[in-house]
Order: C-alpha cells, then sequence, then structure tokens
C-alpha cells in the first residue's frame, strides 16, 4: 500500500517537504503527515477518508508566548510578595493554614498549585461557579453576586440578571428544556416511580425503565448490547479497571479527559502516553509494547488497550478514528472510545464519530458515551459485544456499588433518544442535528474571519478561543457578561498553563441572531483586549508535528 503521508488529490508526492508550501497555497493542509483537508471541491482526503476533514491548530506569534510567560511571572512574584505580607501579618490570611501544633509537619496545603490558587486564580475566581437560576438552554437567567475582598467571599445581592445568552453548557441539541409538551412523559414518569432507585443495579435498581433504556441504545449505536449508569464521570472511572489490570498495557491520549486517566490509574495497568491524535506517536508505542513487552519479564501484554475520546472537550478536535482502527487492526490492540462530546453532536444521524466516518460500530471494541451533553439528562453508557456488557454487569464497580439512574432520567434520555431516532414520529431530532451543523459551521467560519486563533475541527460544536495571557482571562469573562453573554473561561490546570482560553459550545438551539449578538460582540471585545492574533486566511492549518511517514494497512 501506498504511504498514506503521500497521498492528495488523487496523487503521489514523493517530496513531501518541496510540495508542503504548494500545498498550504492550494488549500490542502495536513497533521502528523496525513491529508487534513482538501480542496474546494471536496475530494476526500486518502484512502482512509470518506470525507474531508479539517482541524485547526494555529501557534501564536512569538510575542503573544513572551507576554504570556511575562504575565505569569509577574503574578509569580507578587504572589511571594503577598505570601511574604500574609506570613508576617501585614495581610488577612483567608486561606487554609496548618495548626500551631503541627507546624513542625510536612505542610499540608502548600505546593504549587494552591499558590497559584490562592494568587492567580483567586483574582479572576468570580468567573466561576455562577448560580443560574433557570433551565441551562439558549438562554439562562443568572444570579447577581459581588465580593467585599477580593473574590474570598460572595454575596446575592437579590437581583437576577435576566435571558443572558448561554455559550458555555453541552446542550448541544437543545434538549435541556422545560416544554410542558415534551416532558409530559418525563412527568408521567417522575409520578409512577419517584426521585430516587435506593439500590444498585446488582439487588433491586435494575427497573423495567433501564432495560428499556439499554435496548434502546444498543439499537440506536447499532451494537448487540449495552449498560447504563448513572454518572458520566464513573462510567469510565469505574469500569475501566473491570477490564484492564495488572500485566496490561494502556495506551492513553495525552489529552484525554480526567474520568478516563483516572480509570486508567485505579487499574493497576501499565500507562504510556502518546502524542495527541498523533497517529506516528500511537504507532511507535505499539510497535515497542509488541516487540519488548512488558519490562523486566520481556513476557508478552496480556492485553493492550488504546483510550482516546471522540471529540476532545477541551481542544475542540475529533479523533483520527480511520487511522487508529487501522493501527488498531494491525497490532490486535482493543480500543475504548468515548463519545461523551461526539454522540449527538456529530453524524448525519448524531450517532457519534463511528458514523461521523462512516465506520462500523464493530470496529470500536468498547464504545462509551454519556447522557449529559446531546440529551439534557445524566448518567453515561457502555455497548458492544453482549459478552463485554455481561461481563460487566458482573464486574462493574458501578454496577456493584453504586445507586441505579433515576427513572425520570432514564425516560429524558429515551425521550430525546426516540426523537434522534425518529420513533417519535416527527424529523424533529434529525433537524436538530442538522441545525448544529450549520450553527458550528457558521460560528467556527466568523470566528476565523474575524481573526481570532481557535482549535478544533470544523465540524466540532466545542470552539476553544485562544486567550493566552492570565490577565486577559477575567477581562474577556466579565465584559462579555455584561454584554448578557455567559462564557467559560479555562485555564491551568485544565489546560496548559500558557494556553487559556475562552471554549464556546455551540447548540442547535442557538438562533442566528443569538450567535450574531455574540460574534458581534466578540469581534467589539477582540478589538478592544487584543485577542485577534491569528496571522492566516480562514481554514489556515500550521503543521503540529514534524513526522512525515505512517505505515498502515486497510
Amino acid at each position: 500500500m501506498a504511504n498514506p503521508s503521500a497521498v492528495c488529490n488523487g496523487h503521489l508526492h514523493h517530496h513531501h517537504h518541496q510540495k508542503q508550501n504548494n500545498l498550504l497555497k492550494s488549500g490542502i493542509y495536513k497533521k502528523n503527515g496525513i491529508t487534513k483537508g482538501a480542496k474546494k471541491n471536496g475530494v476526500s482526503n486518502g484512502t482512509l477518508y470518506k470525507k474531508t476533514f479539517i482541524e485547526h491548530f494555529e501557534q501564536a506569534p512569538m510575542y503573544v508566548a513572551v507576554l504570556t510567560f511575562l504575565g505569569f511571572g509577574v503574578g509569580t512574584i507578587f504572589g511571594y510578595l503577598r505570601d511574604f505580607m500574609r506570613a508576617c501579618g501585614l495581610e488577612k490570611r483567608h486561606i487554609a493554614a496548618e495548626r500551631e501544633e503541627q507546624k513542625d509537619f510536612v505542610p499540608l496545603y502548600q505546593d504549587f498549585e494552591n499558590f497559584y490558587t490562592r494568587n492567580l486564580y483567586m483574582r479572576i475566581r468570580d468567573n466561576w461557579n455562577r448560580p443560574i437560576c433557570s433551565v441551562p438552554g439558549p438562554q439562562f437567567d443568572l444570579m447577581e453576586r459581588v465580593t467585599d475582598d477580593y473574590n474570598w467571599t460572595f454575596r446575592f445581592t437579590g437581583r437576577t440578571i435576566k435571558n443572558v445568552i448561554n455559550m458555555g453548557s453541552y446542550n448541544y441539541l437543545g434538549f435541556a428544556e422545560t416544554d410542558v409538551n415534551a416532558l409530559k412523559t418525563v412527568t408521567r414518569e417522575l409520578q409512577k416511580y419517584g426521585t430516587g432507585v435506593c439500590s444498585t443495579r446488582q439487588e433491586m435498581g435494575t427497573l423495567d425503565k433501564h432495560v428499556e433504556l439499554e435496548q434502546l441504545v444498543a439499537k440506536f449505536l447499532g451494537v448487540e448490547d449495552a449498560m447504563v449508569f448513572g454518572m458520566g464521570f464513573a462510567t469510565n472511572s469505574m469500569n475501566i479497571p473491570a477490564l484492564v489490570g495488572k500485566g496490561c498495557l494502556i495506551l492513553s491520549d495525552e489529552l484525554n479527559h480526567t474520568s478516563l486517566v483516572l480509570g486508567a490509574r485505579l487499574s493497576g495497568a501499565t500507562i504510556r502516553i502518546f502524542k495527541h491524535n498523533n497517529m506516528q506517536s500511537l504507532e511507535k508505542l505499539l510497535r515497542e509494547a509488541i516487540i519488548y513487552g512488558q519490562p523486566r519479564s520481556r513476557r508478552a501484554w496480556r492485553k493492550i488497550i488504546i483510550l482516546v475520546e471522540g471529540i476532545y472537550s477541551m481542544e475542540g478536535s475529533i479523533v483520527r478514528l480511520p487511522e487508529l482502527v487501522s493501527l488498531k487492526k494491525k497490532y490486535k490492540a482493543y480500543l475504548y472510545l468515548d463519545e461523551a462530546h461526539s454522540i449527538g453532536a456529530v453524524g448525519a444521524t448524531g450517532r457519534g464519530v463511528v458514523e461521523y466516518f462512516g465506520m462500523s460500530p464493530d470496529d470500536v471494541d468498547v464504545l462509551m458515551g454519556t447522557f449529559t451533553k446531546s440529551f439534557g439528562a445524566a448518567g453515561g453508557y457502555i455497548a458492544g459485544k453482549k459478552d463485554l456488557v455481561d461481563f460487566l454487569r458482573t464486574h462493574s464497580h458501578s454496577a456493584v456499588y453504586a445507586t441505579s439512574m433515576c427513572p425520570a432520567v432514564a425516560e429524558q434520555i429515551i425521550r430525546a433518544m426516540k426523537c434522534l431516532m425518529g420513533l417519535d414520529g416527527t424529523t424533529q431530532g434529525l433537524q436538530r442535528v442538522r441545525q448544529l451543523g450549520k450553527n458550528t459551521r457558521y460560528f467556527r467560519r466568523r470566528l476565523h474571519e474575524m481573526g481570532f486563533i481557535i482549535y478544533g475541527n470544523d465540524d466540532s460544536p466545542v470552539v476553544p478561543l485562544l486567550l493566552y495571557m492570565p490577565g486577559k482571562i477575567g477581562a474577556f469573562a466579565r465584559r462579555m457578561l455584561q454584554k448578557n453573554i455567559g462564557v467559560v473561561v479555562v485555564g491551568f490546570p485544565a489546560t496548559p498553563i500558557t494556553e487559556s482560553r475562552a471554549r464556546f459550545c455551540v447548540s442547535a438551539a442557538h438562533t442566528r441572531e443569538m450567535l450574531d449578538t455574540v460574534l458581534n460582540a466578540l469581534d467589539e471585545l477582540g478589538d478592544f483586549l487584543r485577542l485577534k492574533y491569528s496571522r492566516y486566511s480562514k481554514s489556515s492549518h500550521p503543521e503540529l508535528y514534524e513526522e512525515t511517514r505512517l505505515e498502515l494497512e486497510d
């Protein structure tokens, strides 16, 4: 088979580096040596992809990186100065401190993250944990609060900020709603079953609603069986240890969610990290695992499992599933796919990245997803072969110890999923999926045109807008709220310390007028705060990695 890194628009290019500039000028962009985009005529990229696949990870100009480090440096110096003043009694100490009788102990609270929290995070803490007092739909109501001590404490004014445009909630398909007609079945189940189950799935906690939901999830995904859990985070953290253990190898993307990381650590398996969405890095680890086996003993690994996400919630990137499946088959590894942000949000009918790439669910060994985003509910699922699900019913910590999903929540998921599948007799679900796609592409395109650096795939409803400098995090969120727009700003430790960002979540429920209001505000604020760092025209895509070779089998 020809090297896919050389396949472009139906021709073989044997001199990649000589052709790179021409490819960039012609509108074709590469990442990790695999063709990532195509010309406007829609020519598919390579032999593995059935559609164009364009992602953006533009690096900031050098002066932005220098000023960002300088900002953190100045903040750190003043942080140590304030710590010195607190120790001398010149400034009031608000933070937790060791008791006098424990002064000779190793400090329990003092570390760098605690230093960062009290001296940097506290200055802008008013931009997080804002209390909402309405349904988190396309707009919400916010309880106003103020601080008298620089964000150490807050007090409520009693005033409500009405109709704030919601650009932060994971309400991708708009199912977080309070429409009485839409929630009729949920209300009925709530009156029938009550609010709680008060038992685990293995004891008295399996209801007919759970069985109905699991059958529907399996049908929706096109797999043999599925099991649902009451908490999305625990779906990963409590089930991965049931699947792998000592003598197994986990290959994890460096940007995987904390729930995947925690589950991997709890399993006791050996963990190795590969670069984000970088198939060369992954293949190198797979080869080494096959050749060298376990450390010391050199025995073969009992299992090798690859952990990835469908859409990465901080980057907005989509997993390169076709290449991943090729590698998985070539090296006989297992694939665990977390579709928390992608199920419902991508694919022609909302069935996630498997459908987005036109692949079979059988290509993925463990399909995981949550109901907390696209379905406007709570909990998660694991789906796949019946043998896999039957094993988890017996060995999953969530099944053995965790309380079952609330029946009313299960009904909300059933209602939303039937709408997506058209089983409610309407095409409303399909219309929501299409509207989300339109809103996503429109929002991303306009931000590119304005000159912002945004990360991720063109079809991802998660849109990170890079802010970089620590001083701009608070200023951005506060000024957007003044314009009645609610945004999520993210910094260290959720992102690299120099890549602070605002993360927008686009919804099918957003109207074009709402998006235009947000975009106009961003345009104005981008000029005011000097946030338009992009040096490229729309659809630019610098390369992230230098590797250019990847050997895959059909």
